[in-house]
């Protein structure tokens, strides 16, 4: 398997066309855009010179590694030779249906094909598919070259020789895969988005500040990044699209997102990527400041 077509250019899509090519996998990105695709080639380039500037790689491994991907607008021009396909488009049931329905029509009967969703239901996108058994998820982590844990979703009918082939090539672009099963969020966002949602709460109800509440859980509890830090990293839409699939598919009140939440993402106040959540990105990408209307 050489050849991976990769679909959405995107942080994640991007992340993951630049960790194949860097381990000599012939990548084809696609978008819809030839702008985004733009933007995602100059990303990777910049996280590769970001990698040479620390001695990580050399100028002639940055060359090879962009050498090794090729861009498309056209998903039908872009998977004729793929052996895998990795959709790592926006979070959305509808979108990445239609998507895999295309997929399964214009892909060679054999290719696998995967999907990075972080908590939509691997069995219903391979329902639209007539090849189920080949239907995977791979829910890599941001960000994509540097963070290590994939978590592998089997379907209802994916097949042992699938997941035993891609925990295989997981390890192989030295990521570590964990196994696990298909249930709305998985593992990591079943456990990480109620503790974004409670945070939202505890700064609804009026415990404690944006600031206050970070640092209790960086120097309280040793994590590198605070919830409300981490939600406008992820995006403020995705952590309310993730939260929206756990309540529909549990029906539990526990997943229901926080008023604030759905408020942030009706204004536009996304994160990092608006330029405004919880703290203002205006003048640096990191937290330094407060948004206004927590301050």
């Amino acid at each position: 398997m050489k050849n991976i077509a990769v679909i959405g250019a995107g942080t994640m899509g991007n992340g993951i066309a630049h960790t194949f090519a860097q381990f000599d996998y012939n990548v084809q990105l696609i978008d819809i855009s030839q702008a985004s695709l733009d933007r995602g080639i100059a990303t990777i380039t910049k996280n590769l010179d970001r990698m040479v500037a620390k001695e990580k790689i050399s100028e002639t491994d940055k060359n090879r590694t962009l050498g090794n991907i090729t861009t498309y607008t056209s998903i039908k021009e872009g998977v004729q030779n793929a052996n895998l396909v990795v959709e790592a488009a926006t979070e959305n049931a509808d979108l990445k249906g239609k998507i895999f329905k295309e997929l399964d029509e214009v892909c060679p009967a054999d290719t696998i094909l995967a999907t990075n969703t972080s908590s939509i239901s691997i069995t219903q996108i391979a329902g639209v598919t007539k090849r189920p058994e080949l239907v995977i998820g791979m829910h890599f982590m941001n960000p994509v070259p540097i963070m290590k844990l994939v978590e592998i979703i089997r379907g209802y009918n994916t097949s042992d020789e699938t997941m035993d082939f891609i925990v295989d090539l997981t390890k192989k672009i030295n990521k570590i895969p964990v196994e696990v099963n298909d249930y709305p969020g998985f593992v990591a966002n079943r456990i990480l988005m109620p503790m974004i949602n409670e945070s939202i709460e505890t700064l609804y109800n009026g415990v404690a500040g944006v600031a206050e509440i970070d640092t209790v859980m960086k120097l309280g509890m040793a994590h590198p990044m605070g919830p409300l830090q981490l939600a406008d990293f992820i995006g403020l839409d995705v952590c309310l699209s993730i939260l929206n699939v756990m309540y529909d598919g549990f029906k539990n009140p526990k997943y229901a997102p926080c008023p604030l939440l759905v408020n942030m993402v009706n204004a536009g106040k996304l994160g990092i990527k608006s330029g405004e959540g919880f703290y203002d990105y205006s003048e640096s990408r990191k937290a330094e400041n407060v948004a206004k209307m927590f301050s």
